[in-house]
């Protein structure tokens, strides 16, 4: 064991350790600007970010060699909100037991100094208590509360004996005035499978409350179902869609070719709603995610009325390593009050990273760039209508 004075040594060290982590600036990567965003050239969370005191037993008598109790695995897939010019994370944090927990990160310029609050958020329970909970988007409502809208996981009751991966996905609520105090809803009801990726619209649609799904035949496969869904309920107290459109279809042959699904609830502008999404391919590496957006009109958040082709962003460098390689996901972003847009992705089910950029920046991208031609021939029409142009 380590003596009292070694003790103090190595605490010390950690804790100096972790500050210069904690401070360290994060700058824009200005090389090979595509004039869309700017990456930046650090992740703003790792596992390495989450306090100290979170996973250290500080007392000597009990941990006389000073030893990490509580592991944490990886930090991704944050809801994001912006509260009297705080960039708030909502950050989904995996333990290395694998059960992921919510704890909210704040910032005070939204790309770096990102620091956890003291405790991870205790979140209520069902009556059928979740296994794992993940993904929180969250949402300053029209109503006046704050939504977080969540996966609950849990094992499948249909699971043959002995299979113990079968899992079940449902939509959680809950919702709060601080962050700190949370009342739990019952999870949303849907009749067209199960709900993986559950996304509350801002505003009152025809007085009701507007849902973003994404319905599919199991936990990991969409099977029949997929695509972005649209769904109204008249009592968030007990979400029940009884009707589920798709608005934002999966397509043979693109980025969103396996599945796709709402990121963050979405912006208003001038021009329409815009959207961030996650669009889901198939390949000799796996599952490849991607991030893209379309806008959706004003009058009705239900009918798109711009699809950029392919895709927005992408992994690169390291992104693409990590748990779950070649993945972004997003389920997060802030438009602050000069329009300055931050885009919050995890990579790989790994790390936090931000993209900044504007709104008459994504506006211009949407309205202007054409769409998937669905075939090699018409992109190659799209370059040459370029060429023609440039030419």
């Amino acid at each position: 064991m380590l003596t009292k004075k070694a003790f103090k040594k190595r605490w010390k060290n950690l804790v100096k350790e972790h500050e210069a982590l904690l401070t360290k600036p994060n700058k824009r990567v200005k090389k090979g600007f595509n004039g869309l965003y700017y990456r930046y050239k650090r992740p703003v969370l790792t596992a390495a970010h989450t306090p100290l005191h979170w996973r250290y037993d500080l007392n000597y008598e009990t941990n006389p060699y000073l030893m990490q109790r509580i592991g944490i695995n990886a930090t991704f897939n944050s809801g994001a909100l912006y509260v009297d010019g705080r960039y708030l994370l909502m950050v989904r944090v995996e333990g290395w037991d694998r059960k992921s927990f919510f704890a909210v990160a704040e910032s005070p310029n939204g790309t770096d100094h990102f620091r956890f609050w003291d405790r991870p958020v205790t979140l209520p329970e069902t009556e059928d208590p979740d296994t794992n909970v993940y993904d929180m988007r969250l949402v300053t409502h029209e109503d006046g509360w704050i939504y977080g809208i969540f996966c609950a996981e849990r094992k499948d009751p249909s699971a043959p004996a002995g299979d113990t991966s079968m899992a079940t996905a449902s939509g959680g609520i809950v919702r709060t005035r601080n962050l700190i105090d949370w009342e739990r809803l019952p999870d949303f009801i849907s009749h067209h499978g199960q709900q993986r990726n559950l996304v509350l619209h801002p505003e009152f649609v025809d007085g009701k409350y507007a849902f973003y799904t994404r319905p599919q035949d199991g936990f990991i496969e969409v099977g029949g179902g997929g695509g972005i869904g649209w769904a109204l309920v008249d009592d968030i107290t007990r979400a029940e869609a009884f009707e589920e459109k798709i608005i934002e279809e999966k397509v043979y042959h693109t980025i969103k070719e396996l599945k796709n699904g709402q990121g963050p609830a979405p912006i208003k502008t001038t021009m329409g709603w815009l959207h961030l999404a996650h669009g889901v391919r198939n390949c000799a590496a796996g599952l490849r995610y991607v991030l893209y957006l379309f806008m959706t009109s004003l009058d009705d958040p239900s009918e798109v009325i711009a699809s950029p082709g392919g895709y927005f962003m992408a992994p690169e460098g390291d992104e693409r390593v990590g748990d779950v390689s070649n993945v972004l996901f997003s389920n997060g972003w802030i438009c602050d009050d000069k329009d300055n847009v931050y885009i919050y992705y995890g990579s790989s089910d790994t790390r936090m990273h931000v993209a900044s950029t504007t709104i008459s920046r994504l506006v211009d991208y949407c309205l202007n760039t054409p769409e998937d031609g669905l075939r090699s021939a018409a992109s190659v029409q799209a370059i040459n209508n370029l060429i023609d142009k440039n030419l």
